[in-house]
């Protein structure tokens, strides 16, 4: 996928993922509930890979609209005026976040769930986009 992050930028993407869970770990660690409750909840976002029964679009659409930090950031901002379990969620979800980007899985292209900004993921070898010239 030409649109596909690469190379160091790419690297650094994934290491970013991966400081968002730490940080989201050490946070969710000092609200002292259970290790349990953030195990429990920890793989929800992925219910949206349920998207995909309905096609690669609509699959694209819920994945990324569950691995956005968009809503992550919304339950963190509205943990400051609601009880701490808003809170909690967000948290919660930005280390899933973190998690999944550190893997390299990334936000998806409705070309199939292997088509991600950080590249294509999976079994088969990434593919390089030719410029459609005889070199």
């Amino acid at each position: 996928m030409s649109s596909a992050t690469t190379g160091a930028v790419r690297s650094i993407l994934r290491l970013e993922g991966f400081c968002v869970l730490v940080a989201a770990s050490v946070a969710y660690s000092k609200f002292g509930f259970g290790w349990g409750t953030f195990a429990l909840y920890f793989l929800t976002p992925d219910i949206s890979l349920l998207g995909y029964l309905a096609g690669s679009k609509v699959g694209a659409i819920s994945y990324n609209l569950a691995h956005s930090y968009i809503g992550a950031i919304a339950c963190l901002v509205a943990g400051f005026v609601l009880p701490a379990p808003v809170m909690l969620c967000g948290i919660i979800w930005c280390a899933h976040i973190g998690f999944d980007r550190a893997l390299g899985y990334g936000l998806k292209y409705s070309d199939g769930f292997s088509f991600t900004h950080l590249g294509r993921i999976g079994r088969f070898p990434a593919i390089t986009p030719t410029s459609g010239q005889n070199d």
